[in-house]
């Protein structure tokens, strides 16, 4: 693909993590999987644990809102009395979160409970974040040439912060200026974009924007932000129309900053 020029004018460079510098493989084939695996076991060691006690608590009033929904299922109350009553209580919140990621679900609730489990599986080194390796080197020389580098993905800031503080790389946390969310507003929206500029403190053309999902590309294009579309390896393919439009790129090396001359 070459190379892509910065526009002169980027101060900032906004990351996407799932296709852009994760495999989308790890998120699909390691870290989802982890959770239907362990999520148990999991339970059983730390249920009476407040933070677990609170998961619980969030998944059983998600689970009373989809009450209507088709395959819903419910998690009863504990009535205390006793580890048979306990075992299905759990068995009832592991058919849950399995129900829900089946489903694609990304509640709060879930989300929530995943992320704590994801901790625990990186703290212990079950988990690494994986990256492509061109991403280090590359925001090791952005930064070098004074850019500030920022992540917007889907995933919570506390999943984002797990992924790069226990890589494959080692910690590489002290290579971002900021994470943000969906909290910040959802990724296929053009305010959302603006919000990360106000955020950030420049203009939403001082930021180029690098994303494998055109969607998002085009939110982002939407708001007067640079966008680049990435292209990796188990990224979804794109259309003749998106390729011709879009600067691509399939490798972080391949963005030549004006001040690298």
């Amino acid at each position: 693909m070459g190379v892509l020029p910065v526009p002169a004018e980027v101060r900032a460079i906004l990351l996407d993590i799932e296709g852009t510098t994760t495999p989308i493989a790890f998120v699909q084939e390691t870290l989802f999987p982890y959770i239907k695996d362990n999520v148990k076991e999991y339970l059983r060691a730390h249920w009476e644990e407040e933070e677990c006690q609170r998961d619980v608590g969030l998944l059983r009033k998600q689970a009373q809102e989809d009450s209507s929904l088709d395959g819903a299922v419910p998690i009863p109350l504990e009535s205390g009395s006793g580890e048979e009553e306990l075992e299905r209580v759990i068995q009832a919140v592991v058919d849950n979160v399995h129900w829900q990621m089946s489903l694609d679900r990304k509640t709060t609730a879930l989300k929530q409970l995943q992320g704590h489990m994801w901790r625990a599986a990186y703290a212990t080194g079950h988990v690494k974040g994986e990256l492509f390796e061109d991403v280090v080197p590359a925001i090791r020389k952005w930064r070098e040439a004074g850019m500030k580098v920022y992540i917007y993905s889907s995933g919570s800031i506390e999943a984002q912060k797990l992924l790069f503080g226990y890589s494959t790389e080692g910690d590489i946390l002290e290579l971002f200026d900021g994470h943000f969310d969906t909290k910040i507003g959802p990724k296929v929206e053009s305010e959302s974009y603006r919000r990360i500029a106000a955020t950030i403190g420049c203009a939403t053309n001082n930021i180029l924007f690098l994303t494998d999902v055109p969607r998002e590309a085009n939110a982002a294009e939407e708001a007067d932000t640079h966008v680049a579309v990435v292209i990796r390896p188990g990224n979804a393919g794109l259309t003749d129309d998106e390729k011709s439009y879009y600067s691509l790129i399939s490798s972080f090396t391949e963005l030549f900053l004006p001040s690298s001359t």
